[in-house]
């Protein structure tokens, strides 16, 4: 086993109460990446408590957790192991209240020494979380504790600032971390490599040499289970504020004085306080086919499974540069991209018929997928008599490296962060507030829902949204296949 570099995971034993135990996130994510931090030694002792409506007993969580493992897990589950994670699982159902859930966190603390700490993980939906809260305030498990919490953290600024004065009655501030899978992962988080770190880019990120951004989070899946939730939240609040604006934030931020939890989340701020109010007229809302037949969905639904918009930061660095947002359920592929697209030279002196300017500008696309990849799209010369240039790309994997083994799922990044009181990649009251504040006028005003084909790319009026400028996806070129011969 690998050794763990000193200082990536807690410094203390935690105990871990999941609420939401058995439900779907917890099966698919949170067992599964609880058991590989456990069993790598990313933290140091752990004993995870579930909570859930389930009138079930401990060897039925055992069990469920066991399947999770088996169907969801990336990495293998050796039979040693999964001993040693088993014994460190314990259940209360919720219906045996806040004393039951105390004395079981009391013996988890026990058995792991004077020095615990707690975190508290609501993998449970909006309307439960409050209760969750309050139940650990009657527990008193406050202390020594932290508390990840899942979106949708509000659904219009009113009900966000309830919310919060809400949680903040219970937990301080420090003590919330609002969750965003999106910035967990790996490539993400290399965008502040990126920028910061290099000589070539650092100079020229700004309105001056960048034309328009595109943020680009098509998703081929339809709702499953989730259609009851998905018609009272709809792909805005879903997907927007509480991922497609964080990744703009990470983006468009400012370089922070130093790179720790409160200097970058005080830029990230800074971007949404900068941010123009969503006008209805930039907004596409699309609707799937079929969607209003979908179980829990109102025959006469508006609310929408796509969305495209056009947004603008109003600071020095951004000021004109429109930023491009698409998201929507039921769609061609399923990507996550960045891609940023730089202003063209301000005249050729290339023949006409040479290609240039035929293929659009030059663009630099990050891959949000796990595994990281990014493109630097340019012209070059064709080879062979005369001047006809074609647009060719340099293109990286993180397969490239060899260190594709290293790299921590998202949600195990998060809550190891969260367990060490690491603010970097979590949304602040503040910031959510914001965006809510900024997303008033096409709350209160949105454009009608248009129906799309399912399999397709939105509907037809995101290209003069986009326009004078083209959708990135569907890519003109493929990603190229590093194992491919001659890739």
């Amino acid at each position: 086993m690998a050794k763990i570099p000193p200082g990536v995971g807690p410094r203390f034993p935690q105990v871990v109460v999941l609420f939401g135990a058995t439900g779907d996130l917890a099966k698919r994510k949170l067992l599964p990446g609880l058991y590989h931090l456990a069993t790598a030694g990313f933290i140091p002792q752990c004993r995870v408590i579930g909570v859930s409506l389930d009138d079930i007993d401990l060897a039925g969580f055992r069990q469920i957790a066991r399947r999770a493992l088996d169907q969801f897990s990336t990495r293998k589950v050796t039979d040693a192991d999964w001993d040693a994670f088993a014994h460190n699982l314990d259940y209360v159902p919720l219906a045996a209240g806040a004393p039951a859930l105390a004395a079981a966190v009391a013996a988890a603390e026990a058995s792991l020494g004077d020095e615990t700490r707690r975190l508290h993980y609501l993998s449970v939906p909006p309307s439960a979380a409050l209760s969750a809260v309050r139940m650990l305030g009657e527990a008193g498990l406050v202390e020594r504790a932290r508390i990840v919490m899942e979106k949708p953290f509000g659904t219009d600024l009113a009900s966000a600032v309830q919310l919060n004065r809400q949680l903040h009655e219970v937990f301080s501030e420090d003590q919330i971390f609002r969750i965003d899978h999106f910035l967990g992962k790996e490539p993400a988080q290399n965008i502040l490599a990126f920028r910061f770190a290099n000589g070539l880019f650092e100079p020229i990120w700004n309105r001056n040499f960048i034309d328009h951004v595109q943020i680009d989070v098509p998703e081929t899946l339809g709702l499953g289970q989730r259609s009851a939730f998905y018609e009272q939240t709809g792909a805005y609040r879903d997907m927007v504020v509480t991922h497609l604006f964080q990744i703009l934030a990470f983006m468009a931020m400012e370089p922070p004085t130093a790179l720790e939890p409160q200097p970058i989340s005080e830029e990230k701020n800074k971007v949404f306080r900068s941010m123009l109010p969503v006008q209805p007229a930039d907004v596409v809302r699309g609707q799937y086919g079929g969607y209003r037949q979908e179980p829990g969905v109102d025959p006469e639904s508006e609310t929408e499974t796509f969305i495209a918009m056009k947004c603008f930061i109003d600071n020095w660095r951004w000021a004109g540069v429109p930023f491009f947002l698409r998201t929507g359920k039921k769609m061609a592929e399923g990507q996550r991209i960045i891609s940023i697209a730089f202003r063209e030279p301000p005249k050729s002196m290339f023949p006409p018929g040479s290609g240039v300017g035929a293929q659009g500008p030059d663009h630099l696309t990050f891959d949000l997928a796990d595994a990281s990849k990014m493109s630097l799209s340019f012209y070059g010369k064709r080879p062979g008599p005369g001047m006809r240039l074609d647009k060719l790309s340099l293109q990286f994997a993180m397969h490239d490296t060899g260190l594709i083994g290293d790299v921590l799922e998202a949600y195990e990044r998060l809550i190891l962060d969260a367990m060490r009181g690491d603010h970097t990649l979590f949304t602040t009251a503040e910031g959510i507030e914001r965006l809510w504040q900024v997303s008033t006028p096409l709350l209160e005003n949105p454009p009608p829902v248009r129906l799309y084909s399912p399999g397709g790319w939105g509907p037809k009026s995101i290209h003069q949204l986009v326009a004078p400028h083209a959708w990135r996806l569907p890519f003109e070129r493929a990603w190229r296949d590093p194992n491919a011969s001659g890739g």
